[in-house]
């Protein structure tokens, strides 16, 4: 695959987590197999975030163009609006055919830019209704980590620009790339709901559930056990009745269901492997013998696991 650019836009005043946290991202994918072309740009050579860390030595903002990146951070909307020459940048930028991210306030940057007008779009939750009330033409969303609509994408904090970064990995380079960097940047993998059908690693996370978020972890990090309802739901701090409630709400599939994503998508990840037989693919994520493994994976799938081991 040709090297996808990823320009960061810094300006004065601008958050640095929500620079760091997606450029690390972006950094650790391509030692996991992406082919990322990192660039920091600014409006000026010299910036200073709100941190009051310099970055210096920027390039000035490009000229963007189809299959670019483009990611602008946040900054604190009560004090100040990004520069001018941002605002005109990401509006002459927006017909480019450039994906455009936003890390927590960083919506407001678009929003100065006309980019929002009748897109489903988020931010920090402290700013919400701030959002809503200064572009009323923009579709705000409360309660999810992040929201993508055609070529732009939002998101509700700070730390969700990590997510976003590992959403963009999965979709330009696939889940197993997405996986390998989480796990290298040993952080959780969260999705925003409306893609729940693309990739196990990167669904079901987009609640802010942390009791729910407990048992999926313990679920992913223990695939072959057979954990007991009760053993969960003390994980939980909650009843067994009140975890089961709260995790199909979090989530949209039952605990059940969930193990058995997860167990079909630790299979998909085996056969990829040469040598691996489908009995020990069966025992090692978890199910009771080969045939449950075949019959899972039929109804999911269509086809025989046999069949998409031997298209690898």
């Amino acid at each position: 695959m040709a090297e996808q650019r990823v320009i960061f836009a810094l300006f004065p005043g601008c958050e640095t987590l929500d620079v760091a946290g997606p450029l690390q991202t972006f950094y650790e994918a391509n030692r996991c197999g992406a082919h990322y072309r990192i660039v920091v740009a600014g409006t000026s050579r010299d910036v200073g975030t709100a941190q009051t860390l310099g970055f210096s030595r920027l390039t000035a903002l490009p000229s963007v163009g189809e299959g670019d990146l483009v990611v602008a951070p946040g900054f604190d909307v009560r004090q100040s609006k990004p520069p001018r020459e941002l605002r005109t940048w990401l509006r002459r930028s927006a017909a480019s055919g450039a994906d455009f991210c936003g890390v927590c306030t960083g919506a407001f940057a678009f929003g100065e830019a006309a980019m929002l007008d009748g897109r489903r779009c988020t931010t920090h939750w402290k700013r919400i209704g701030e959002l809503a009330r200064r572009f009323p033409r923009a579709r705000v969303v409360d309660d999810t980590l992040f929201v993508t609509d055609g070529p732009i994408t939002t998101s509700a904090g700070a730390a969700s620009g990590i997510d976003i970064a590992l959403w963009y990995v999965e979709r330009h380079y696939g889940p197993l790339v997405a996986a390998r960097t989480a796990r290298e940047m040993v952080v959780h993998t969260r999705r925003e709901g409306s893609h729940a059908q693309q990739s196990f690693y990167l669904n079901y996370r987009a609640h802010l559930n942390s009791a729910v978020h407990r048992v999926q972890d313990f679920i992913i990090g223990h695939p072959s056990e057979k954990v007991r309802l009760p053993d969960l739901a003390k994980l939980a701090g909650m009843s067994a009745r009140s975890m089961t409630r709260a995790f199909r709400l979090s989530t949209g599939v039952s605990i059940a269901e969930y193990r058995q994503h997860m167990r079909l998508e630790n299979a998909k990840m085996l056969l990829r492997q040469p040598g691996v037989t489908i009995d020990r693919i069966a025992a090692q994520v978890g199910f009771e013998d080969p045939r449950q493994l075949r019959r899972l994976w039929r109804q999911r799938f269509g086809a025989p696991p046999s069949k998409a081991k031997a298209r690898k």
